[in-house]
């Protein structure tokens, strides 16, 4: 596995809006959060940690299968993400949601391994939410047709991260900052409704 280090701060704000009668959940205000993108090749993964509209890099990297039966890569990337939510303890999981592939063998293979990854976070039973490749992006860069190439570069500027960063590496952490980004604005969009109760 991989890994680049690096730990800082950076102040995050995407701007959404809650639909009319639409309930938001309102989330802790600090959270650790792993970011998975899935693959039945390599797979992605990112620990970030986030205070209300704070986040920091943790640590990421990416899960090599090799060229064993497919079986077998399913269960290293289980085996892999329950080790790294044992020792990381991560509170929620931000995870891809599944799209539709042209290709269905490679649309089953992608499903398998999304399951087996998420199965091995339940090690800590956390939280999980899922996101479209296209919300992450938007979170991220500012365009959902935004390039893997874009989200890398981003990623390493929001989190001040110096030297390489694989592209799986830096997608998980993406899908993490999604996540992070959006409790945030779901925090702030609950506080007006939590200052009426209060009154």
């Amino acid at each position: 596995m991989t890994r680049a280090r690096r730990s800082s701060t950076r102040r995050f704000v995407l701007p959404v809006a809650a639909a009319p009668g639409v309930v938001v959940p309102v989330l802790p205000d600090r959270a650790r959060i792993l970011g998975l993108d899935p693959g039945s090749i390599i797979t992605g993964y990112a620990v970030i940690d986030c205070v209300g509209p704070k986040s920091s890099y943790v640590t990421s990297g990416s899960i090599r299968t090799g060229g064993e039966a497919f079986p077998e890569r399913l269960k290293i990337i289980y085996d892999t993400v329950a080790q790294l939510a044992r020792e990381w303890q991560p509170q929620e999981v931000s995870i891809e949601k599944v799209f539709m592939h042209r290709n269905a063998d490679s649309a089953l293979k992608l499903g398998q391994a999304r399951g087996a990854a998420l199965c091995g976070s339940f090690a800590v039973a956390p939280r999980v939410f899922e996101y479209s490749a296209r919300e992450v992006k938007q979170a991220v860069v500012g365009t959902g047709a935004a390039q893997k190439e874009q989200v890398q570069l981003m990623v390493k500027h929001l989190l001040k991260l110096q030297g390489e960063l694989a592209p799986d590496a830096a997608d998980a952490i993406a899908i993490a900052l999604c996540h992070a980004h959006t409790r945030h604005m779901q925090a702030l969009l609950a506080q007006p409704s939590r200052m009426r109760a209060a009154r």
